[in-house]
């Protein structure tokens, strides 16, 4: 068994350790530890690849539960034409941290004959390499897929909503490897974004972390604040990160809703990255603005 953490589940209590404010459902990785035999994690558990030519062995699971009607985004990265049958997708209310190692061989039947399993073939046309395709339960426990800018295709019925599910995903038959683009929750009136997983800084990058924390504090002259403030994984929604005066209005392509409508452009012209999780800006939106307009 994988030993789990004193809160008696770690993988529910690691989905309570990180959120970044309303627009966030928090960061969202493949699980590190319970992958299939022949399955080897790397760019922060978010590449699951095959290290051999086989079509079975290719278990991974979610590193939190995942919610109804959030829609997990997945991309072929590489396929192989040496077997029938391709990516199986589905869902489960057994936890990873609750699994015996080694996994079973495959998805189907191994695990749906069993309770608390749910998993269904995604069509070959859909897992070609380079392909992006997205799966969810919906509210009425079914599971859909759609991939290629094709129509959503219900697949499978009956999916126990009564408990928490973990997104499971077998890298099957011609499918090589994977990679995790993140999920999104769709409603009337906005969109929640999982966020990228806090990564831990190697050696190489300790130097231009400690650069990118007090450059930005120094926008506002006060670094002690501004430099605590940045490893703060709550409270974005609110108040500006780095001016600590304005209200945060600016929500960046990340998820973290934490600069001002004069930070952020600042931010954007020298950095290029959020100040809390470094990842890239590109287009993020402040209630139908970015901030390349504000420039």
């Amino acid at each position: 068994m994988v030993k789990e953490s004193g809160n008696g589940n770690s993988d529910i209590g690691s989905e309570m350790s990180h959120r970044c404010g309303l627009s966030c459902l928090g960061p969202l990785t493949f699980h590190p530890r319970v992958v299939g035999d022949m399955v080897r994690l790397s760019q922060g558990c978010r590449l699951a690849e095959k290290t051999k030519n086989t079509f079975k062995n290719g278990l991974v699971f979610s590193s939190r539960p995942v919610k109804i009607q959030e829609r997990i985004r997945l991309r072929v990265e590489k396929d192989s034409f040496n077997w029938h049958g391709a990516l199986r997708v589905g869902f489960t209310t057994v936890p990873p941290s609750a699994r015996s190692l080694p996994l079973p061989l495959m998805a189907i039947p191994n695990l749906t004959d069993t309770q608390g399993h749910w998993a269904t073939p995604v069509h070959e046309s859909l897992c070609k390499a380079g392909s992006e395709l997205e799966f969810w339960v919906s509210a009425g426990g079914n599971l859909y897929v759609t991939g290629n800018n094709s129509k959503e295709h219900k697949l499978l019925t009956g999916v126990d909503l009564s408990q928490p599910l973990w997104a499971m995903i077998d890298i099957y038959g011609q499918t090589r490897s994977i990679f995790l683009l993140g999920s999104e929750k769709r409603n009337l009136f906005r969109t929640r974004r999982s966020c990228p997983a806090p990564e831990r800084l190697t050696s190489s990058d300790v130097d231009s972390h400690y650069s990118l924390t007090s450059d930005v504090s120094s926008l506002c002259g006060s670094s002690d604040e501004c430099i605590s403030c940045l490893d703060m994984d709550e409270g974005e929604g609110s108040g500006c990160v780095v001016c600590m005066e304005k209200q945060a209005r600016i929500t960046l392509p990340c998820g973290h809703r934490c600069l001002c409508n004069q930070c952020a452009s600042r931010v954007f012209q020298q950095f290029g990255t959020c100040p809390l999780c470094r990842h890239k800006i590109r287009a993020p939106s402040e209630e139908g603005s970015c901030v390349s307009g504000l420039l």
